[in-house]
C-alpha cells in the first residue's frame, strides 16, 4: 500500500512534499481536505493542526515538510536532497530553515486577504483537486473560509502592508542563493523544494507575478512548481505594492 500524503490542495507545504516524492519515487496517495476543516482533521491524526502529514507503509506518521524531506532523504538517499559537503549541507539547511519559518507563512498571509476581496478568484484554486465544489458554491463559501484562514494565520491588514514591505528583500535573498549555487542547480535540493513553492503561490497573484517572474527566483518556481488559482492584476491596493 502506498504512503498516504494528507493535504489540502494547493497548499504550498504539501507541494514541497508532493514534489520530493515524486523526485524519490516512493509511491503515495493524497487525500485532500478542505480548508478550514483541515485544523480538526489534522489535530486529531498526527496531533497539530498543520499540513502536510504523512503515513508510511508501516505506520509511522509524520507531520511537517521539514522533517517529512529529512525522512525521505533517509529512506531513499537518491536523489539526495542535500548536498554532499557538509558546509554546503549548512548553508542548504538554513535556507530550508528561512524558507519554513519566514517565507512560507508570508504566503499565507497575502493569499488570503487578496482573496477575500476576489471571492470570484476561489474557482481556479480548486481546479484539479479531488474534493471539487461548483464555482458558485465556492465563491459563495469563499468570505466565510478566508476569514477563518485570516484568523487563523494572523493575516492582519497591517501583517499584509509588512509582507509586501519585505518581500523585495525576500527575493533579493533568494536570487543572491541562486547566483551562489545554494538554490536552482539540476537536482533540487530541500531548500529549493521548501522555497520554490510559496514563489509559484505568490505569482497566482497577477500583481506580485508582474514582480517575480522575470527574476531568478521566479525563473527557479516556474521550473518546478505548477500550480492552480488566477487573481487578476489589480487586487493588490498600488500604494502597498513593491515597486
Amino acid at each position: 500500500m502506498p504512503a498516504k500524503l494528507y493535504v489540502v490542495h494547493g497548499s504550498h507545504p504539501c507541494n514541497t512534499v508532493a514534489k520530493a516524492l515524486e523526485l524519490k519515487g516512493i509511491a503515495f496517495k493524497k487525500v485532500e481536505i478542505p480548508p478550514p476543516g483541515h485544523v480538526a482533521v489534522m489535530k486529531v491524526l498526527f496531533g497539530k493542526r498543520t499540513v502536510p502529514g504523512i503515513k508510511f507503509e508501516d505506520g509511522r506518521k509524520l507531520q511537517g515538510s521539514r522533517a517529512i524531506l529529512a525522512e525521505l532523504d533517509r529512506l531513499v538517499p537518491e536523489p539526495a536532497l542535500l548536498p554532499p559537503d557538509p558546509a554546503a549541507a549548512a548553508t542548504v539547511l538554513e535556507a530550508e530553515r528561512w524558507g519554513d519559518e519566514v517565507f512560507q507563512p508570508l504566503g499565507r498571509r497575502l493569499l488570503w486577504p487578496t482573496l477575500k476581496q476576489n471571492a470570484s478568484a476561489a474557482p481556479s484554486y480548486g481546479e484539479g483537486g479531488q474534493v471539487p465544489l461548483p464555482g458558485a458554491v465556492l465563491k459563495t463559501l469563499m468570505p466565510v473560509i478566508s476569514r477563518m484562514e485570516i484568523a487563523l494565520n494572523k493575516a492582519t491588514p497591517e501583517a499584509y502592508a509588512a509582507d509586501l514591505a519585505a518581500l523585495p528583500g525576500y527575493l533579493d535573498r533568494i536570487d543572491g542563493w541562486i547566483a551562489d549555487g545554494t538554490l536552482g542547480r539540476d537536482v533540487p535540493n530541500r531548500a529549493d523544494l521548501q522555497i520554490a513553492p510559496t514563489l509559484a503561490l505568490l505569482m497566482t497573484m497577477q500583481d506580485l507575478r508582474d514582480r517575480i517572474a522575470g527574476r531568478p527566483c521566479g525563473q527557479l518556481a516556474d521550473r518546478l512548481f505548477r500550480v492552480g488559482g488566477h487573481i487578476p492584476a489589480g487586487a493588490i491596493a498600488p500604494a502597498l505594492l513593491p515597486a
